[in-house]
């Protein structure tokens, strides 16, 4: 009887493993993406750190922060986590000017929406894929107002990362800004957020 009920379990067993191996076949590579190494996580640390004083300073022109992203990569804006951004800006050119930059020189600051504001990413997690990896943090303002003492949550970040043969970059960048319209900086209260030159 032992015998019969270890083999019952055994095929119920089989039973409920089987559609997990069916849907990993059917997954293909995402359902074991490759690991990340240790280099991996630092590098796309540092990436998500160099953005934060590229978009700030507009270092280079913009191009500083236009090169962090990779040739067809992109930026956008959403109001909800996990939903497509709108208001996408893709290529080196339009990405420099987003950050005040031109082939020129830069914008005077404070012409620019975010004048003033320094930019914080805390919390960031960051996931292996099948073709690089994904990764998820809060945005901290600092300076919001005018005032350097001022802090603002402003959403956070939803990113693409790929790792090209300079290093890795932003294949996509999603700003996830749910209280824009409460915003200090970036409300309907903020004359400068109606300006054509707002980034």
């Amino acid at each position: 009887m032992w015998k019969a009920l270890t083999m019952a379990m055994v095929a119920v067993g089989l039973v409920t493993v089987a559609p997990r191996d069916a849907d990993a076949q059917r997954e293909g590579a995402s359902a074991n993406p490759p690991a990340l190494t240790a280099q991996d996580y630092a590098e796309i640390q540092q990436l998500a750190a160099r953005y934060a004083f590229a978009i700030d300073a507009c270092t280079n022109n913009g191009y500083d922060y236009a090169d962090l992203y990779t040739d067809d990569g992109e930026f956008s804006v959403s109001q909800a986590w996990g939903t497509a951004g709108a208001r996408k800006t893709q290529g080196r050119e339009a990405l420099a000017q987003a950050a005040g930059g031109s082939e020129t020189g830069c914008r005077p600051p404070e012409t620019m929406m975010g004048y003033g504001i320094s930019h914080i990413s805390v919390n960031h997690v960051i996931t292996a894929t099948a073709e690089g990896a994904i990764g998820k943090s809060y945005l901290l303002a600092i300076g919001v107002g005018g005032d350097p003492t001022r802090i603002e949550r402003q959403g956070g970040y939803e990113d693409v990362y790929v790792k090209t043969p300079n290093g890795w970059r932003f294949k996509s960048r999603v700003h996830v800004f749910p209280n824009i319209r409460e915003s200090v900086q970036f409300g309907s209260g903020n004359a400068a957020a109606s300006t054509p030159q707002g980034r």
